[in-house]
């Protein structure tokens, strides 16, 4: 079989069974290191003659198959597990980027990204531009020669507006910038590289994993982008490396493939940095996998179901939700997802901060947690939490107002969702009518 949908291949892709015991689910290979068949065998491996397992910092055979099926599933050439997803993000950029470079990235961002871009990253001599996505052209008015990547969420926390994949993909394009996009929030319902973008990324702690108990990332090379024709943009993958003995990474890959982007990040970014994730977490990942698919239709179903609820309420002021949107945004929504428009909703409680607090210290079955992607249904008041640490100005561009409230709305019974959320609507309100 040469085509497989996206059900199939989050079960059977880059495995088949343990050529040692033929097992049929995944080992966890819990190992260090590698014994050496002989001297010429690993001297193969470190000048990359070879592709194989020298230290499990920078690869092992869980992990692998992990990243393996995540390639398929994203219709990529090739991927990198790593220990989270703000180390895929930053990672991502990195293997590109240096001091004196820039990035322009879209508002639209998880405020732990927005942090990352605009403080950890200006220290390293990197500067992110931060454009509004509602025109995809601001791209092209912030690009320069120096610039390296474009960076956006397919389905940005909390704004929850579907980005302009294809657009700005074109720009980059046409300019010679790859376009990274953060997949995070969009599995499955969305292949950013159907639509142009070159990387993705993926916070695999969220939708992934599903069940809440690993931390993980990923970096998916959709070997499309050609570094070559771009070599003055990109001398980190066109120039020898000093790092690894003078490699030109566009020239070591040839024999295997266009995965000159993603292999540097291995045998560098990842050797040196060490942000790997353990065997264990691929292992749980994998399982995560094999269900994504159905529990991803579960969030979208019970997703939409919320909205409705939550649109209809009396102290609900507004609803943020792709499948309610009108107009532009709701044709990009329709531009890129299928099967669904997710598992987030948004909502703006009429009285603000307080209600907003209030509403989630009520909360009997519903989670007060920092996180998305679970089971479980999760709320949080970005305002105080995620995106505390940005100005209000920042919070108001990533789409942060003191009353909004985010949901990432689980696969329990829809009743048992609801009602939940009536009861803590309720509390909130009569707390304003006292304050009142």
């Amino acid at each position: 079989m040469t085509t497989m949908k996206p059900e199939t291949l989050a079960i059977h892709a880059g495995y088949r069974k343990d050529p040692a015991t033929n097992a049929v689910a995944v080992p966890i290979y819990q190992t260090t290191s590698y014994e050496f068949d002989s001297t010429g065998h690993a001297e193969r491996l470190f000048s990359l003659q070879e592709l194989g397992n020298i230290y499990t910092r920078i690869m092992n055979p869980t992990t692998a198959v992990f990243e393996e099926r995540m390639a398929a599933l994203e219709g990529g050439a090739a991927a990198l597990a790593v220990s989270s997803g703000q180390a895929a993000s930053a990672l991502a950029i990195l293997n590109i980027a240096r001091a004196g470079d820039n990035v322009v990235s879209s508002t639209d961002l998880y405020g732990g990204t927005w942090n990352m871009f605009a403080n950890t990253l200006k220290a390293m001599g990197i500067e992110v531009r931060f454009v509004d996505p509602a025109d995809p052209e601001a791209f092209r008015r912030a690009t320069d020669d120096q610039t390296r990547a474009y960076y956006a969420e397919t389905l940005p926390n909390p704004k929850l507006i579907a980005f302009p994949i294809k657009e700005v993909a074109a720009i980059g394009d046409e300019l010679g910038v790859p376009l990274i996009m953060d997949n995070t929030a969009a599995p499955v319902m969305c292949r950013p590289i159907d639509h142009g973008a070159h990387i993705v990324v993926y916070s695999t702690t969220k939708y992934v994993g599903g069940h809440g108990t690993s931390i993980g990332g990923i970096i998916i090379d959709s070997g499309r982008f050609d570094w070559e024709k771009h070599a003055d943009r990109f001398p980190m993958l066109n120039q020898p490396d000093p790092s690894y003995h003078g490699a030109v990474w566009t020239e070591a890959v040839k024999p295997l493939g266009p995965i000159a982007y993603i292999l540097k990040a291995r045998v560098t970014l990842q050797r040196d940095l060490g942000a790997s994730v353990s065997p264990f977490n691929a292992f749980q990942f994998i399982q995560g996998l094999e269900t994504l698919p159905l529990r991803m239709r579960e969030h979208c179903r019970n997703a939409e179901a919320v909205a409705e609820h939550l649109a209809n309420h009396p102290a609900v002021s507004t609803v943020i939700f792709p499948g309610r949107m009108t107009g532009e945004a709701r044709r990009r929504a329709d531009a890129v997802f299928t099967d669904g428009y997710g598992g987030l909703v948004g909502f703006e409680l009429a009285g603000g901060m307080e209600a907003g607090q209030r509403f989630i210290d009520a909360l009997e079955m519903i989670y007060h947690v920092a996180n998305i992607g679970d089971t479980r249904t999760l709320a949080i008041h970005p305002a105080s939490t995620t995106h505390q640490q940005l100005t209000p100005e920042e919070q108001h561009a990533a789409g942060v107002t003191p009353g909004y409230v985010r949901l990432s709305v689980g696969i329990e019974h829809i009743d048992d969702i609801l009602a939940d959320l009536d009861q803590a609507l309720d509390a909130a309100t009569k707390g304003q009518a006292r304050a009142a």
